[in-house]
């Protein structure tokens, strides 16, 4: 399956964000994709099986519990690719920052200038 077929899909990408923060049990992510997603328990299963068979996670046994993990190796892959095409929002985003950064000297600068006629 290829990677941007796997992330399309919303579960999935949010099975990822709840596993970015650390190792999971199944039961854990289970519980928050049902709440959130109104899914069943082998519908999440499914979600969890095409993940770690594409190489997104991986999944060790500690007793009876199934712990999954973000495997970086796909992320990398998809970022690679998506490399050549940082250019066309970095720009944009560095615009804005400039922007932003414009924005919060003027509003400093009209406060201060307050400021000091006020104390007049």
């Amino acid at each position: 399956m290829h990677a941007f077929d796997v992330l399309g899909d919303p579960v999935r990408r949010r099975i990822l964000e709840l596993l970015a923060s650390g190792e999971q049990a199944s039961g854990e992510i289970s519980a928050v994709i049902r709440d959130e997603f109104g899914i069943s328990q082998p519908a999440v299963s499914q979600h969890l099986r095409v993940l770690r068979e594409s190489g997104f996670t991986s999944v060790r046994a500690e007793g009876t519990r199934r712990l999954y993990a973000v495997d970086a190796a796909p992320l990398r892959e998809v970022d690679a690719w998506l490399e050549r095409f940082r250019g066309f929002w970095e720009q944009r985003l560095d615009a804005l920052g400039t922007e932003l950064a414009r924005g919060k000297r003027e509003r400093r600068l009209r406060e201060e200038e307050r400021g000091a006629s006020g104390d007049e």
